[in-house]
């Protein structure tokens, strides 16, 4: 079985996912399927709800106007997705970065090596100061040369590019004295904002050694990073390593995280950041993650082995890729994650609004606990409210291998994918490899269920997951999923059950399913629902199809 270490090169993810699938996949044509697929889904509104300030609310909730915004501001469409004659895969709004590119070079005024500051790169000698001294007020480009170069942190003003060279050739290593909630790299200007801000070839260590071994990592809100985005207009990180940071590796971020309710997001957002070639490992928390952000393009990155030391020992939820509170228009192409609890996960705290118009194209997952998880925490149980704002995913050609246990938290069952709370969900040409010898402890691979709405999964191919309960499963209950369709699938040599419909479902189709077991329970099971079935077909299973009281 295949297995990535933390010096991956992510530019190989593009043709290791496409080994996963049995025939060549025309990307173009599969993203033109699943847009198509969406529109059939005739994708459900957002939840209207009335102005999120009142003269009473001025009053009481100084802090919550001053930080927060209604959701439902600047709210637009899913972005379309092209492609160009390279084959590369990129967001519509990616023109407009591409065009503030040129403006950035034609800004720069000046190239200079930090070196010519009195930059030692020696590993030893703190040169915080020759950094400052080099970017200045910005418009400028600083060559950082070959070496280790100990700094408490650089701020980067708009206007500036720092580029090394490369990966593990350029270190950038926070000092032993920085504290807990230094971040190495960062915006220098978080409250105004900054733009055009560009950073490539290096490796960023954030030295977590200097806290010890058993010392908690993050110091809370956004800090404690590698490198932090925080209210960018306008930025680019590209062929660069994050190490070991106490909470993420690359976290693209509103100037402070905001937890004001489901509805509410952070004001002073990020917007038009790419983020390419970048690996990272060690992260306290997540490897990737945004917030509260608009327009992010996330490219052939690596993420794996967090040390989850943000969190409770036990009771880390450290994804490779995480889309989180409030981001909008994030577009994640040809990356991967290994040995994370999440490999990417789509989510929101509950008081928060989720993320919303995510689109994954192209992502291998290997040995994830949860390889794909979409949910909106405390939004789930039938006493909970429904999320108004946790809506429009669409996933295409993905890869999920091998999901296991973790030591990251404890108590998380393996699972493929999970899809919670979420409206408005295709998913597209998905292959799904077991380790047939793993015990899956008869938890079911794939799980649809607590609220999830209008949702299509379309092109799976699952095998090898023996000693899981199903397959798939869609649970029912108070609680439980609706409107789903399930189509064009294949289950080879898997679970007993392969496909389980939980009670009380008022809308499920399934069509052009077809699986084959040696020592199969049951091919599908919907007792206490009434799916719309065309083309079932269930070989070595003992009772193929048991809906209502008819088996």
């Amino acid at each position: 079985m295949l297995t990535l270490d933390k010096k991956h090169n992510p530019l190989e993810n593009k043709e290791l996912i496409a080994s996963y699938f049995s025939q060549k996949q025309n990307l173009k044509n599969v993203i033109g399927q699943t847009d198509t697929l969406f529109q059939e889904l005739k994708p459900l509104p957002a939840v209207l709800h009335s102005s999120l300030f009142s003269f009473k609310k001025l009053l009481h909730s100084f802090p919550r106007i001053l930080l927060s915004t209604s959701w439902h501001k600047h709210l637009e469409d899913m972005p379309m997705v092209e492609t160009d004659g390279h084959h590369t895969i990129f967001p519509s709004w990616k023109k407009e970065l591409d065009q503030e590119f040129s403006r950035l070079q034609k800004e720069i005024t000046r190239e200079v090596n930090v070196k010519e500051f009195g930059a030692a790169g020696d590993g030893v000698t703190d040169d915080t100061e020759a950094f400052k001294k080099a970017i200045g007020h910005g418009k400028v480009k600083v060559i950082v040369p070959e070496g280790m170069f100990i700094t408490k942190g650089i701020r980067l003003p708009s206007w500036t590019m720092l580029v090394g060279s490369g990966k593990g050739t350029t270190v950038i290593k926070l000092h032993d004295r920085a504290p807990r909630s230094r971040q190495l790299l960062t915006n220098s200007g978080r409250w105004r904002g900054n733009h055009h801000v560009f950073v490539q070839g290096m490796s960023l260590d954030w030295n977590v050694e200097r806290l010890g071994p058993n010392k908690r990592t993050a110091s809370g809100n956004n800090q404690s990073s590698c490198l932090t985005f925080a209210h960018v207009t306008y930025g680019w990180v590209k062929d660069v390593e994050g190490i070991n940071p106490g909470l993420h590796c690359f976290d693209v971020s509103s100037a402070v995280y905001t937890y004001f309710g489901d509805g509410t997001r952070a004001r002073r957002s990020s917007r038009y950041i790419w983020l390419d070639q970048l690996n990272g490992y060690g992260f306290g928390d997540d490897g990737i993650t945004t917030h509260h952000s608009d327009n992010i393009l996330i490219s052939n990155c690596h993420m794996c082995d967090p040390s989850g030391r943000a969190h409770k020992e036990g009771f880390s939820n450290s994804n490779g890729i995480e889309v989180d509170d409030g981001s909008r228009n994030v577009t994640l192409v040809n990356n991967s994650t290994t040995r994370c609890f999440g490999g990417v996960e789509i989510k929101a705290h509950y008081n928060s609004a989720a993320a919303s118009n995510t689109q994954i194209i192209g992502h291998l997952s290997i040995h994830d606990n949860r390889s794909y998880n979409f949910r909106h925490i405390g939004h789930h149980i039938e006493t909970d409210p429904e999320s108004m704002t946790a809506y429009n995913i669409k996933a295409s050609h993905i890869v999920a291998v091998a999901p296991i246990r973790t030591p990251l938290y404890k108590d998380s069952t393996p699972r493929a994918m999970v899809i919670s709370a979420y409206r408005n969900v295709v998913i597209n040409h998905f292959t799904v490899v077991g380790d047939p010898d793993y015990d899956y402890r008869g938890e079911p691979v794939i799980a649809v269920q607590y609220r999830s709405r209008n949702i299509i999964l379309n092109g799976l191919d699952i095998k090898h997951f023996k000693t899981a309960g199903e397959d798939i499963k869609v649970f029912g209950g108070g609680n439980g999923a609706d409107a789903v369709e399930i189509r064009n699938v294949t289950i080879q040599d898997s679970a007993p059950t392969a496909l389980h419909i939980g009670p009380g479902i008022q809308q499920i189709k399934i069509s052009n399913v077809q699986a084959v077991c040696e020592k199969g329970r049951e091919g599908l099971v919907a007792r206490q629902s009434e799916p719309k079935i065309s083309e079932f077909h269930a070989l070595g299973y003992k009772t193929p199809i048991a809906v209502g009281n008819q088996t």
